[in-house]
């Protein structure tokens, strides 16, 4: 089963040049471990009014890139984003899940 999953995040104001510098650098540990886990078609697009991230990923089974979170990969990475996005207690990103309210296919 195919789904479809969308959520934002936050980018701190001014830095939508470094958001994008790291992902463009994004480790290759880090995709693989997304492929695997069944997600790809992933797109995160930036709303530069409000600073808000918008995360869109297709999914094969029922695991998304939200359910990674114990892992080492994932939380290194966490870490080395935190200066530049709202996160929580733990450098994970603030992120909230979006309805789909709308589709075409």
């Amino acid at each position: 089963m195919i789904k479809r999953f969308a959520f934002k995040m936050y980018l701190k104001p001014g830095l939508k040049s470094e958001y994008k510098k790291r992902h463009d650098a994004i480790w290759p540990e880090l995709t693989e471990m997304i492929r695997a886990s069944g997600v790809y078609d992933y797109s995160i697009f930036l709303d530069e009014d409000t600073n808000t991230l918008f995360g869109v990923q297709k999914q094969k089974g029922a695991a998304s890139s939200q359910d990674m979170g114990d892992n080492p990969i994932v939380q290194k990475w966490w870490d080395y984003m935190a200066d530049i996005m709202e996160v929580n207690a733990d450098n994970s990103p603030i992120t909230i899940p979006l309805e789909e309210v709308f589709y075409m296919e």
